[in-house]
């Protein structure tokens, strides 16, 4: 399997759970898809965008329950990116991590994240 991250605030996904589907973060709306990362990007788009916040959740999506409105576009670097382009229905959720702000103002990633079997 393979699977995209949305990293976003816990308000705005337990916002999105009592409806049902995430319209996105600001920033995601303003730029009409859904931003998410893959494992290798996760890190960098933490620094670049969420650096400092606290109170942040990564949920982990299957591609193939996204497919339908998943489009892998050049970004940064020219790397591709997965863009969602509608609203991400939030009983496809498949988990749901904590990113907790370290003393030090760095994110710590959870235990095992980047060693996860992904099978």
């Amino acid at each position: 399997m393979q699977y995209v991250y949305k990293v976003c605030s816990t308000k705005e996904w337990a916002d999105a759970t009592e409806v049902g589907f995430f319209l996105g973060s600001e920033v995601d709306i303003n730029d009409g898809f859904i931003h998410l990362s893959t494992i290798t990007q996760i890190q960098v788009t933490v620094s670049k965008h969420f650096a400092g916040q606290k109170n942040l959740v990564i949920i982990q999506f299957d591609v193939k329950k996204l497919e339908n409105k998943l489009k892998w576009e050049p970004s940064r670097d020219g790397d591709l990116f997965p863009h969602y382009y509608g609203n991400i229905k939030t009983n496809l959720e498949d988990k749901r991590f904590n990113l907790d702000l370290g003393i030090n103002g760095i994110h710590k990633f959870p235990e095992n994240f980047f060693t996860q079997k992904l099978f």
